[in-house]
């Protein structure tokens, strides 16, 4: 009997989650669709009807993206903002992330402080101060500058959160790396690193979205020849309607690359959360 119960219970909850997952593909499903639709089928009727017309379905509004020279050097745009700011965040997190936590050095801990001070400053403070000095700089409105400031903004949580998971290896471990000889910079590649990679591929994951969904940094600091895909879908959109046939295989396209990324790094995210959740 209480095998039964237990069978019916996991049936349930496997039941409820398939539910919960098609309700949220549902969206998504519906941009695809929409995407593969003519403006006028849009305008006429809604997705939901290539059920029962599949005649509306073509790659015509992906071939016309394709030949759109702003959206696809908005999608360019986009590549070279959130990478380069994804890889320089992990890059100098990882390294400050040791330091505070296994380097001593003066004045570790009112650094360590400040960096952690830094992470209830909200973003919309620093706009117009870095926006006045990235233009005395010639920064603003250049992909550069787009680049500095995100990595400033998620430099604090990263070096909080690196150096917290670093600070969790066994102390041991070091200790018997420094007396075979290894040095900081070794121990630090060869040791460290490998074993951080989970939470490194977590932070990853996180700065990358949040970078590449970014409108609002990008709607300050670039201009019309670095602005990326959220801000030129933007301003795509039409003062009496959407221009749905760019809009819409746009704004898929957008969406696919975080979705791949995140199932890219799918396993080493799980392993992140699991061991923050068992420290």
């Amino acid at each position: 009997m209480n095998a039964v119960r237990r069978g019916l219970g996991n049936g349930l909850v496997q039941a409820f989650l398939v539910v919960i997952g098609l309700v949220w593909l549902t969206p998504l499903a519906g941009l695809f669709l929409s995407s593969l639709r003519s403006s006028q089928d849009s305008a006429s009727s809604g997705w939901w009807t290539v059920f029962s017309s599949p005649g509306q379905l073509s790659f015509d509004n992906y071939s016309a993206l394709l030949k759109n020279s702003g959206m696809t050097q908005a999608f360019w745009n986009t590549v070279l903002i959130s990478v380069p700011a994804t890889v320089l965040v992990v890059v100098l997190a990882a390294l400050a992330g040791y330091a505070f936590a296994w380097l001593d050095f003066p004045g570790r801990e009112a650094v360590f402080l400040v960096v952690v001070a830094l992470l209830v400053v909200p973003v919309q403070i620093g706009l117009l101060p870095v926006a006045k000095l990235f233009g005395q700089l010639g920064l603003f409105g250049t992909i550069p500058g787009v680049v500095l400031f995100h990595v400033a903004y998620g430099l604090p949580f990263a070096v909080f959160l690196l150096r917290n998971y670093f600070a969790e290896m066994p102390k041991e471990m070091l200790e018997a790396a420094r007396m075979d000889g290894g040095s900081e910079w070794r121990i630090f590649t060869r040791l460290v690193l490998p074993v951080g990679r989970p939470a490194i591929a977590s932070l990853a994951i996180f700065q990358f979205l949040w970078v590449w969904n970014d409108m609002l940094v990008a709607l300050l600091f670039a201009d019309s020849s670095s602005q990326p895909l959220t801000v030129q879908l933007q301003s795509q959109i039409r003062q009496f309607g959407s221009n749905i046939d760019v809009l819409a295989p746009g704004a898929f396209v957008s969406l696919v690359v975080p979705v791949v990324v995140f199932f890219a790094f799918q396993k080493h995210f799980v392993q992140g959360v699991m061991a923050g959740s068992v420290k």
